[in-house]
């Protein structure tokens, strides 16, 4: 995938297109987060992980590249391709959320969560979170057609589909919250570890 990517960076000159190239290199970036992750904060990131991360990243990045020869981008020339990055993507910051909120709630005594609470939590967090990125990515997108930009890969394609990109939000992060959280446990305690030789 880290491959695939990198070709994508000269598909990006070669079109002239600074949005593909931005979307690219952040896509690239992330992929390797995961052994930054480890190598800098001693994260146990395995196979699995980093798998998921890259995953996420280069589904959306591949989205926005589109289909060679149409001019088309995956997401709007192929059903349920934007659900399905959002569903994923959701899972990932769910696992974000999830990891970093148990690693303070273990470090800190001021702060309680129940785990009864943590399901609720997590699916919350992870709608709210798709709300403050549906604001976003709208705002972007009314502040390049107002600035005359070229397309931004975040478009609009009214309520319905925004409502649908919530839902499948909230999908990817249920799915976190019942299933991801004993796989996520070795992380937070790593986060929590790291907390707790700073302090």
């Amino acid at each position: 995938m880290q491959l695939a990517l990198f070709g994508l960076l000269f598909v990006a000159v070669e079109r002239q297109s600074a949005n593909l190239l931005v979307t690219t290199g952040a896509g690239l970036a992330a992929t390797f987060l995961p052994g930054v992750l480890e190598r800098d904060l001693e994260l146990p990131m395995d196979a699995g992980l980093s798998l998921w991360i890259t995953t996420a990243a280069f589904l959306h990045t591949v989205g926005v590249a589109g289909i060679p020869g149409t001019g088309t981008s995956l997401y709007a020339g192929v059903p349920y391709y934007d659900h399905v990055t959002h569903a994923l993507s959701a899972s990932v910051v769910t696992g974000v959320g999830y990891a970093t909120v148990r690693a303070l709630d273990e470090h800190s005594d001021g702060i309680h969560i129940p785990r009864r609470f943590m399901f609720v939590f997590l699916v919350v967090f992870v709608v709210a979170f798709g709300v403050i990125w549906e604001v976003i990515e709208f705002s972007i997108a009314v502040g390049s057609e107002m600035a005359g930009l070229e397309s931004t890969g975040f478009t609009q394609h009214g309520l319905d589909d925004t409502l649908l990109d919530l839902v499948f939000n909230a999908l990817g992060g249920i799915a976190v919250a019942l299933w991801g959280t004993v796989y996520l446990t070795g992380v937070s305690d790593a986060i929590r570890d790291h907390l707790d030789t700073r302090t």
